[in-house]
């Protein structure tokens, strides 16, 4: 962004960082595209020739951070109904995607992203299925976007070093800048081990970060577990060599063939043996919950203790709209996936939830101070929701909002712009 636009002055009842206590009366000072100053209107001046901007009775803080989406499903929200099969959802999502055209995708994608903004996301990282997408569809949206160029190849059965080659030469062409890309071998069941081999040590030489689903089904623990199940026998008649499952969790199955590390986002995570828990721990895995999706498949209860004993870093994202249950809205929506978290976790402090979204989810990304926070030196990515009440209520009153923003605004630009701009 460029510093010729005068500095804002952002005003409001309540500015929280979330990594630290919320301010009463807060401003918060934009230059450029960063954030340079905030703190309590008396104590914060003004810079010189700042545009002043009241937001009056609402909160600021910093835009949320969606760590696993699906943008190009986002049209087929409602055409997949819940079964009681994973291996026949899987079924089902392949033909449907079989039948739409690059079109289909490209505005399905954008109409996602568009959703995002008006929810609050500021940053998201998305699962690129037609990653001939890109870098088109970056351009129309005012999202960070951290691309996972998804691969698989089991039906395929093509060379493991020609599906990864193809996915490297296609994210270093990519533009990169306010946008970024990853890798995204797609699932245990739906690769081999050496691309897992290969795509952790092209992420890492790179700096990339790597996102995976894994243990997201019982029929997957089954089939790696136990060597059975419906997804061991479909996948072994559609050609895939099942002699990889051999009886460890899929967790275990990643650290086998070297996937866990630091740069890698679980996606997930519902199915844990004893120990896989620490094993992400130990390797620094972040994991993330989709908490409408996990409903919407009737998955048994989320091992949130578990994981959070174990030290490993939680954080919420929204899957796609495919998975989102019948009764609820079909909107990509992270304050959604808050108050269903919330929901099925009661004792969890609602200012933990928040952090799942923002401060947690910026780390699993690889953005820590960067985005999911407002301090001097982040990105100027900022949102507002209606709030009245005493800042040790802000916690719950974010958690339980529903509905678009107040006011958005990436990089120092707003993409949901105020109602009205109060001049003091």
């Amino acid at each position: 962004m460029s510093g010729a636009s005068p500095p804002l002055y952002v005003r409001a009842r309540l500015v929280w960082p979330v990594d630290r206590p919320p301010v009463d009366d807060g401003v918060v000072c934009v230059e450029g595209d960063l954030i340079r100053a905030i703190g309590p209107a008396a104590e914060v001046p003004a810079p010189a020739g700042a545009r002043r901007v009241d937001l009056g009775e609402v909160v600021v803080l910093p835009g949320l951070v969606n760590a696993h989406c699906h943008l190009d499903y986002t049209g087929m929200a409602g055409q997949v109904a819940p079964t009681g099969s994973f291996t026949d959802w899987i079924k089902t999502i392949t033909a449907l995607k079989g039948g739409w055209s690059r079109e289909e995708f490209r505005r399905s994608w954008l109409a996602g992203a568009a959703m995002l903004v008006r929810r609050g996301v500021t940053t998201v990282g998305d699962i690129e299925a037609v990653p001939e997408l890109l870098p088109e569809v970056w351009r129309g949206t005012p999202l960070r976007v951290i691309s996972f160029l998804e691969m698989t190849g089991v039906k395929s059965r093509r060379d493991p070093a020609q599906i990864l080659a193809e996915a490297v030469a296609r994210a270093e062409a990519l533009p990169v800048g306010r946008c970024g890309v990853g890798l995204s071998p797609h699932a245990p069941y739906s690769t081999v081990p050496e691309l897992l081999r290969l795509s952790a040590a092209a992420a890492r030489t790179r700096g990339w970060r790597l996102s995976i689903h894994v243990a997201e089904s019982a029929e997957e623990f089954e089939m790696f577990r136990h060597r059975r199940g419906p997804l061991y026998t479909w996948l072994a008649r559609n050609g895939r060599d099942n002699a990889d499952c051999d009886g460890v969790s899929p967790v275990q199955h990643l650290a086998r063939h070297g996937l866990p590390g630091p740069e890698v986002l679980a996606a997930h995570a519902n199915y844990l043996a004893a120990g896989d828990a620490e094993l992400l721990a130990r390797h620094g895995v972040a994991v993330v919950h989709c908490p409408r999706s996990h409903a919407y498949f009737g998955h048994r209860p989320f091992p949130w203790s578990g994981l959070r004993r174990a030290g490993v870093t939680v954080c919420l994202g929204t899957d796609s709209l495919v998975t989102v249950p019948p009764s609820e809205e079909p909107v990509l929506d992270l304050f959604a996936e808050m108050r269903r978290f919330q929901a099925q976790h009661p004792g969890v402090p609602p200012a933990e939830v928040v952090c799942m979204v923002t401060v947690h989810a910026a780390q699993a990304l690889g953005l820590a101070g960067r985005a999911g926070t407002l301090n001097p030196g982040a990105w100027a990515d900022l949102i507002a929701v209606p709030f009245a009440g005493r800042p040790e209520e802000v916690a719950a009153a974010v958690v339980q909002h529903q509905g678009d923003i107040r006011a958005g605004m990436i990089g120092g630009v707003w993409t949901v712009r105020p109602p009205e701009f109060a001049e003091p």
